[in-house]
């Protein structure tokens, strides 16, 4: 298999999205790795396998209707394989895995399959254990990579800190030829409506120079500033702190002018639309209890 992932937009051909079955039972609350799913878990709200399943059926067909290949992870029983985008990602032509969490290391193993087509010289691992970063956490936008990270002191003990400063420098020295730029991202165990857990949960480039972006997930002013100076506000759709509660940024593009979008984000699919921007609504407010939406669950491989 021949990787190419430029950007986030490009038309995209190959994609491995995650699988709800098998998802186990809801976790206790000190299983449980963000604010999201606690208040979710605590409520007796948080989402069942069946609606889960449903959800991620449906972008499957959206994918089936554009041609695109999709692989699926194998089934470990009883364990959330939804989050596809956290496990690895494609830069290039090089497919990094993640360094997670260890409770989740199982995952990579049920995508072996579909790393054992690309060729091992382009396979690559973090060399060190303290080396963090997860997907969500890096966007690519041709000869920029955009990468969310925490540098509060109490990184170590901050579970929804995913990213570090030497995983920003482990995506720097394999892309030396990229300008990579690093945000500072606002966290809280407490409240999920303080908390980017992602870079995508905040931003997130969409059509041909647009961008979704929430002002207040960056803890420092210098950092939005950037990226209102490098897309031009008048690109720049913001939503409020209630949307990126209900994770508004983190759709997903087939294409510049293609995305798939959940249902309820009326404000956001009407302003795609008046871009000429083909929506592909689909249901994934039950996935979303658990702090992830369309671009989590899906790690595209090949675009054009």
């Amino acid at each position: 298999m021949k990787l190419n992932i430029k950007n986030e937009t490009s038309r995209l051909r190959a994609v491995v999205l995650g699988t709800a079955i098998s998802n186990g039972p809801t976790p206790k609350i000190e299983e449980a790795y963000d604010p999201k799913s606690i208040q979710h878990i605590k409520a007796g709200t948080y989402p069942k396998e069946v609606d889960m399943v449903a959800e991620m059926e449906a972008v499957a067909k959206v994918f089936e209707k554009y041609g695109v290949k999709v692989y699926r992870p194998e089934i470990i029983e009883n364990y959330n394989q939804i989050f596809a985008r956290d496990i690895a990602l494609v830069i290039d032509d090089t497919f990094i895995k993640s360094n997670i969490l260890p409770d989740r290391e199982k995952e990579i193993k049920a995508i072996q399959y579909v790393i054992d087509q690309v060729e091992p010289g382009k396979v690559y691992k973090a060399p060190s254990e303290d080396i963090h970063f997860e997907g969500g956490d890096i966007i690519i936008h041709n000869d920029h990579i955009f990468i969310g990270t925490y540098n509060g002191d109490d990184y170590s003990d901050c579970i929804v800190a995913r990213t570090n400063m030497k995983g920003v420098a482990y995506i720097k020295s394999l892309f030396p030829n990229k300008t990579v730029k690093e945000f500072d991202l606002q966290k809280s165990m407490e409240d999920p409506r303080d908390n980017a857990l992602h870079l995508d949960c905040c931003f997130q480039p969409v059509g041909k120079n647009k961008a979704i972006i929430h002002k207040e997930g960056f803890r420092s002013i210098e950092d939005y500033k950037y990226l209102v100076d490098f897309f031009g506000n008048e690109n720049l759709f913001h939503i409020n702190r209630d949307e990126m509660y209900y994770m508004n940024s983190n759709i997903f593009s087939i294409s510049e002018d293609v995305v798939i979008s959940e249902k309820g984000f009326t404000r956001l699919n009407d302003w795609l639309r008046n871009l000429n921007i083909t929506v592909e609504e689909v249901p994934y407010a039950e996935i979303a209890k658990q702090e992830g939406l369309l671009r989590c669950s899906t790690m595209p491989l090949i675009r054009d």
